[in-house]
């Protein structure tokens, strides 16, 4: 393109804003790479691994003239809740917007015509990560995961360095990536049977991750993987870690990075901690992105070994179909609740319109099972959309929103009533960026 071509530089309505084709990859990859402030050098490899990855007609692009110059992407994405169903959500990623044109409603056009597909489609709510905080909550999504991750200065934790495998009559052992391939995916199904929070791993994600399936050009290095396999010999965990390799006066001072850790059982996942914890050579483990209430650090005889380098937001969350998304999950008490829910519609509805979240829903739910309907009955607790997807997963507490001022009593003790029925014992947890 000529520098001296005059371009629509300061209006959005000149920037085409519309699915993309196979032929437009090039170009929109290298304005997401843009956007994230990475080399917008484009490979094959990458090419041919985007192609893979793509649902053409859920891939939007805003072009001006001939250049991409922000990128949105959506696909389907099952993702566990409590009691061990699974939901199925539209996954929102790969969103940009490159600094030459910020500030001129691109994604809000675009997130506005995926969410209402994905309504028309069915799915019960929209996910994604929040690369940045304030941007998504004024789309009607919430914070729904948290995550932790810990540096564990290993000296100090108190663990036997003698420590020579479980106590109770499990074994850990090492595999190559191709056993991984084999036992993960069963594993981390069964994993999920058991904790909220987590989202799916397709065949292409176990692939991406066990080096057979290159995302670019950069040189794939197999990692450490080990799976834990009870008495009865079933693999009930995994294990994959990186460890650097530096040395100091002649004394090792490694790091290891844990890459996976996920357990089906509590002794599976003391057994991974352990044998990590007690490597020769190994003097500090960095966790990976944790649930804020995982078993480390407390498992260790001296918890303050491990120091936190990240608390922060992880999944966010965004109902669509709030019956449904409602009567998916499993309830610990019994109890009813009238929820107002307010969702304001998107860029181009009608005015006074209401977002696909919006109405009035009566919650009948209890340990047998749940029904969740619009009502006429007065509302007892009222919220936005992204508050309800704050408190959908059980992390966040309707009390504590209300003492935000992120939601409001129409009845008193609406909001510990909600708690009871929504909060739960462990703390959801994603596990994967998306």
């Amino acid at each position: 393109m000529s520098l001296d071509r005059p371009r629509h530089l300061h209006h959005s309505d000149h920037l085409d804003v519309r699915t993309i084709t196979e032929d437009d990859l090039p170009n929109w990859i290298r304005a997401r790479r843009t956007g994230y402030v990475q080399s917008p050098a484009v490979s094959k490899t990458e090419v041919a691994f985007r192609r893979g990855l793509m649902d053409f007609a859920r891939v939007q692009g805003a072009f001006d003239e001939d250049r991409c110059v922000a990128t949105y992407r959506s696909f389907t994405q099952q993702i566990s809740v409590p009691g061990g169903a699974s939901v199925t959500a539209n996954a929102v990623s790969n969103v940009s917007v490159s600094p030459t044109h910020r500030r001129r409603g691109l994604l809000s056009r675009m997130i506005d015509r995926d969410l209402r597909e994905a309504a028309e489609r069915g799915d019960a709510a929209a996910t994604l990560i929040s690369a940045e905080y304030p941007i998504y909550g004024r789309f009607g999504f919430g914070p729904a995961t948290r995550v932790v991750e810990w540096e564990v200065d290993v000296a100090r934790t108190g663990v036997d360095p003698r420590h020579a495998g479980p106590g109770d009559g499990g074994r850990v052992d090492y595999v190559d990536v191709a056993e991984l391939r084999e036992h993960g995916p069963a594993l981390y199904e069964r994993v999920r049977a058991v904790r909220h929070g987590l989202v799916d791993r397709t065949d292409t994600w176990w692939r991406r991750n066990t080096g057979a399936l290159p995302i670019d050009d950069t040189p794939w290095t197999e990692p450490s993987a080990v799976v834990y396999r009870s008495a009865e010999g079933t693999v009930d965990g995994l294990l994959v870690f990186t460890a650097d390799d530096r040395w100091e006066a002649k004394l090792p001072h490694q790091t290891a990075t844990v890459l996976d850790l996920v357990a089906v059982s509590p002794a599976a996942e003391r057994a991974l901690w352990l044998f990590l914890l007690s490597i020769d050579w190994i003097t500090r483990v960095r966790t990976g992105y944790r649930a804020p209430d995982d078993l480390l650090p407390d498992l260790l005889p001296d918890p303050r070994a491990a120091r936190v380098l990240t608390h922060a937001d992880f999944l966010w969350l965004r109902p669509l179909d709030v019956p449904a998304l409602l009567r998916s999950r499993a309830y610990p008490v019994a109890g009813s609740l009238v929820l107002d829910v307010t969702d304001p519609a998107g860029p181009g509805s009608a005015s006074g319109s209401s977002g696909p979240a919006g109405g009035r829903f009566l919650l009948e739910a209890g340990p047998d099972g749940a029904s969740c309907t619009r009502t006429g009955r007065p509302a007892e607790l009222s919220l936005s959309a992204a508050a309800l997807g704050s408190l959908y997963l059980g992390d966040e507490s309707a009390v504590r929103l209300t003492a935000l001022g992120q939601a409001a009593e129409e009845r008193p003790g609406a909001a510990a009533r909600a708690d009871a029925l929504l909060r739960t014992g462990r703390r959801p947890w994603c596990a994967d960026i998306f």
